[in-house]
């Protein structure tokens, strides 16, 4: 009888599906039942090489020996992880193994190794594809229940082959070039360049320059205090005429640049009555959208200071070894219009009903009052910021799975709940502000002061905040008509400041929307959903300009390094501007989404 080998990216991964399918007999490193034997790979197990008789050793390293392109590409397996190569490939050629199931991860970098492995070992079997997007017993078995054939991700794949190859011609002769050039007086000076790295590490530099060139100028803003019946309140003058920050990105409808001015409507103010009229308009806010990788990493090096390689393992353990989050490689903010039904399963695990033994019971009682009332209220509706098939590539947004949280270490748990909040929060009606604006003038001078009132919470009750921070409350009541007294009023000098440096949260905003720094429309629009990178690999490009002392961190900073800098000035002195602008990489990128 023939059986189907199931090839997992971990053999974390070939456990569960052994546990979920059931049956199974475990061996060495593989599962085994009459139907299917199940193994795994740890993660990429063969990478590029040079076919032997095209190599340059690398003391040769000199601009003779390039541009090094290989007629074909040959597969050498990775040294560390080389036995379970050795493994699969016993597998795959059992005369009893009829056909190959491809359970690595749902993307690109799954179908890749996927396909190293079918290609080194020379299998001709056919192929199934398992694409999850959760690791459930039940999406497992889900999964298995609508493979799809391995015909249907040729674009996926073909993808993800020309993604390794060009990223290999340009990481080899870009590195060996800039090496060459940097080791000509003596020496070995290696100089990594990658086409994503690259112009990522160009986005620090050129921000530490504007720093470092960076001439404050002096402004000042002045601030009365003003006296009516009911009590005291302040205003800050500003020009009505403002229209915007035009060239000049530092200007401000409350700044002055002349402190004669300044001292001008201070002399002229102060002590003399004021005129109010005042504007209250009623203002919503909506919840945040749903997390997407990219934004889970941003936020989460915001709020709790992870490097977007810590969130994207605690997130990687939580969707793969807790089964308590979908798969958070995604690049979406969505959900499938069909997911209403298991968005109602979920909320009631996090009820505590159905959640089964062994749960964090602590952790489910934050969540059962708004998971109930979610469901109580019927506020799991079709509605197309949440639920929108248009938006969604291969996978949809990161959102707890029905299966309830036990066993989570510290980290996880902060990780867990930021994104179990973030979920109640989408259901939420929107929060309700009373927004009330005063302008007091006087002798002419316009002085505005603002109020801001939560109304009703909505959603920022999911985050305790039935009162909103920095609320600046009621203003004092001024009577229809009264005249205010202008008690004090202050100039306040002060200096414009550099632009901040990046953080890992906004550097992966910047590398998200790298294609603003494009020119080319058409390349713009291709780089709206990839930017430089693509969320699973942006973290460890960052990991990378840290690691080969391009830049380093500070807190939470990252600060580029004098070899970074000279890297840079090679670069552009040398004219290789593709290396140092996101132009190569969208236009590669938006050629890659259409291979796919």
């Amino acid at each position: 009888m023939t059986k189907k080998l199931i090839i997992a990216e971990k053999p974390s991964v070939a456990a569960d599906i052994a546990k979920a399918l059931g049956g199974f007999t475990k061996h060495d490193d593989y599962f085994e039942n009459d139907t299917h034997v199940i193994s795994s790979a740890v993660g990429h197990l063969l990478e590029l090489a040079c076919p032997e008789e095209f190599e340059v050793k690398r003391g040769k390293w000199s601009f003779a020996h390039l541009p090094v392109i290989p007629p074909h590409f040959a597969l050498k397996p990775i040294e560390k992880t080389e036995p379970r190569l050795k493994v699969l490939a016993k597998l795959i050629k059992r005369k009893d193994v009829s056909a190959l199931i491809n359970a690595c991860d749902a993307g690109r970098e799954g179908e890749l190794i996927f396909n190293y492995i079918a290609q080194h070992t020379k299998s001709g079997k056919p192929v199934q594809r398992l694409w999850l997007q959760s690791m459930t017993q039940g999406a497992i078995r889900d999964g298995f229940s609508r493979l799809r054939n391995g015909n249907e991700m040729q674009g996926l794949g073909d993808a993800a082959v020309c993604r390794s190859e060009s990223d290999w011609l340009v990481g080899i002769n870009g590195t060996r070039a800039m090496t060459a050039f940097n080791s000509k007086t003596g020496g070995f000076h290696l100089t990594t360049v990658g086409r994503v790295q690259t112009p990522t590490l160009a986005i620090v530099v050129e921000r530490e320059k504007r720093i470092r060139e960076f001439k404050p100028r002096d402004y000042w803003e002045v601030e009365a205090e003003f006296t009516a019946k009911a009590g005291s309140y302040k205003g800050k003058w500003f020009d009505e005429g403002f229209k915007g920050k035009n060239d000049d990105e530092h200007a401000r409808a409350d700044r002055l640049w002349e402190q004669n001015k300044a001292d001008a409507i201070r002399a002229a103010t102060l002590g003399k009555p004021g005129d109010v009229t005042e504007e209250a308009k009623p203002e919503t806010r909506l919840s945040p959208g749903l997390f997407d990788l990219t934004t889970l990493q941003r936020e989460a090096n915001s709020r709790f200071g992870f490097s977007a390689k810590t969130t994207l393992s605690l997130a990687q353990a939580l969707y793969e070894k807790h089964k308590v989050l979908t798969y958070p490689r995604t690049d979406s903010r969505c959900l499938p219009e069909d997911y209403l039904p298991t968005v109602k399963e979920t909320l009631t695990v996090l009820t505590g009903q159905g959640a089964g033994k062994g749960h964090d019971e602590v952790l489910l009682a934050r969540y059962s009052p708004f998971a109930h009332q979610i469901l109580a209220r019927n506020w799991v509706l079709p509605n197309k910021r949440i639920f929108n098939n248009a938006k969604i590539s291969d996978h949809f947004a990161i959102i707890p799975t029905p299966q309830a949280p036990k066993s989570l270490n510290e980290l996880e748990q902060k990780l867990y709940d930021f994104v179990v909040k973030r979920f109640l929060s989408v259901f939420f009606p929107a929060a309700e502000y009373m927004v009330t604006t005063r302008i007091t003038r006087v002798e002419g001078h316009p002085f505005k002061t603002e109020g801001k009132v939560l109304v009703n919470p909505g959603w920022l009750a999911v985050h305790g905040k039935e009162a909103q921070d920095g609320d600046d409350g009621n203003l004092v009541a001024v009577d229809a008509k009264e005249k205010v007294k202008t008690d004090e009023v202050t100039v306040k000098a002060n200096a414009t400041k550099p632009p901040p440096r990046y953080s890992e949260a906004t550097l992966l905003s910047a590398m998200e929307g790298a294609g603003k720094m494009v020119d080319d429309e058409e390349l713009k629009a291709a780089m709206a959903g990839r930017g430089l990178g693509t969320p699973a690999t942006r973290a460890q490009i960052i990991e990378n300009l840290l690691g080969e002392q391009y830049m380093h961190r500070e807190g939470r900073e990252l600060i580029p390094t004098a070899k970074a800098f000279s890297l840079m000035t090679l670069l552009n002195g040398l004219g290789v501007n593709e290396l140092t602008q996101p132009e190569l990489t969208g236009d590669w990128e938006w050629k890659l989404g259409r291979i796919e």
